[in-house]
């Protein structure tokens, strides 16, 4: 039985989760003012007519003078959404209002749920594709690998606008933020850290990427699977999988994941199984564990704390939360202010740096990242995101001014119970 599973019986009338969704969690509200005659002749006919002719012939100026500017798609297929796996476009529907007012929230940016009935590679282009115009930004969510990688690169690709799968870049984000403030309290070098990500999902393969990009050397990062460590001549390999063998693991080690873990500084784990005690017992002595499955981590912390000096996990409950709502508000407003045309390596890498050092001077064992709620973290990841994006030539706009990130962008329904005081969001949503 799932973690989140539930019968359906009248006691849901009174359940304050249930009472919280009903009719959904956000909704559309106008910016300007709709109660006169000339009111309505300027947001509509005539009026709206000569913005239709402005932006028709000079289409720059739909980011101005339409939402685009400021309005990213949640684009899913519902199959790979939080812990339920592949539960179709419907039941996603929850997850993506939310992640969209989680944008809002916390980085100012509209943001509009678009749940996909299918799941075919070419269709689901086909339809992102067709939307872009309407959209400043693509945030995808919940698709399954290795499909989520082909998607992401082929819009990537094809639009004038930034892409960015969450599941893969937010989680890897935060754990770069993490990782950097672990290293600096325990007084290690990054670049040399010997580092065991387990699991090569979407999240394992873009944090093995992003690390990498970070100074960590690939020699000094193993990648496992399900079925082991990941190496050149293991057979059967998929092209991401083999992008990650030709990459990491220079010396060729082979084995599971005992055998990846001797003398690892860092794990971190991505992949939803169980790690055995005696595995986490062959680290480096005071090494550093991010446990990441949710809601189950792959490590228990009371096990995690045996062998490690820092752990890190992907639950509000336990200290260190590595949570994505840390980076994609801040990288959205970031990439909007600067109108972006892609988020690059060194966005992210710039992201994770910036968060890192919102709390850098109130570092400690159990504070390695910010909390989810610190309204320092959207503005100054976004501040960093612009500024990188320009470094990297892909700002339509320069040394723009970020957009300012409000503590509350928009009226909000009151909560029907007490008990619940805000979102917690996994560590791969």
């Amino acid at each position: 039985m799932s973690f989140f599973s539930f019968e359906i019986d009248p006691a849901l009338a009174a359940d304050p989760v249930f009472d919280l969704h009903k009719r959904g969690k956000m909704a559309v509200s106008a910016t300007v003012p709709l109660s006169s005659r000339d009111d309505l002749s300027l947001a509509y006919t005539p009026g709206v007519a000569r913005v239709c002719e402005a932006i028709a012939a000079d289409e720059d100026l739909h980011h101005d003078y339409t939402w685009t500017g400021n309005t990213v798609a949640v684009v899913t297929d519902g199959s790979a959404v939080l812990g339920l796996g592949n539960i179709g476009p419907k039941a996603a529907m929850p997850v993506m209002e939310g992640k969209a007012i989680l944008f809002k929230q916390f980085g100012g940016v509209d943001a509009v749920p678009i749940c996909l009935d299918t799941q075919d590679i070419e269709g689901i282009i086909a339809v992102v594709k067709a939307l872009g115009p309407s959209f400043g930004g693509i945030n995808l969510e919940d698709i399954s690998a290795p499909r989520c990688f082909e998607i992401e690169r082929r819009l990537d690709d094809a639009l004038d606008i930034p892409v960015f799968h969450d599941d893969q870049h937010g989680t890897a984000i935060v754990v770069l933020a993490a990782l950097r403030n672990a290293v600096t309290l325990l007084g290690r070098r990054f670049a040399d850290l010997r580092v065991v990500v387990s699991g090569a999902g979407a999240a394992g393969v873009a944090i093995t990427d992003t690390l990498i990009a970070a100074g960590i050397e690939g020699a000094n990062m193993i990648v496992c699977d399900s079925k082991g460590i990941i190496h050149a001549d293991r057979p059967g390999l998929s092209g991401v999988k083999e992008a990650l063998a030709h990459g990491t693991n220079y010396s060729g080690r082979t084995g599971g994941i005992k055998e990846a873990l001797i003398g690892a500084d860092v794990l971190i784990g991505v992949s939803g199984g169980h790690i055995p005690e005696a595995a986490v017992a062959g680290m480096a002595p005071g090494g550093i564990i991010f446990a990441l499955a949710n809601p189950t981590p792959e490590v228990p912390p009371t096990i995690a704390h045996k062998y490690a000096s820092i752990v890190a996990t992907g639950r509000s409950d336990f200290p260190n939360q590595i949570n994505n709502v840390l980076a994609f508000p801040g990288i959205f407003r970031g990439a909007l202010d600067a109108r972006a045309t892609r988020i690059t390596e060194r966005m992210k890498v710039a992201a994770a740096e910036a968060i890192a050092e919102v709390i850098a001077d109130d570092l400690r064992p159990d504070q390695i990242v910010p909390s989810a709620l610190d309204p320092r973290v959207a503005p100054a990841v976004a501040a960093a995101v612009a500024r990188a994006a320009e470094r990297d030539g892909v700002a339509r706009l320069r040394s723009a001014e970020p957009s300012p990130v409000p503590a509350s962008s928009a009226p909000v329904r009151p909560s029907p119970a007490a008990t619940l005081t805000g979102p917690t969001v996994p560590a791969h949503s």
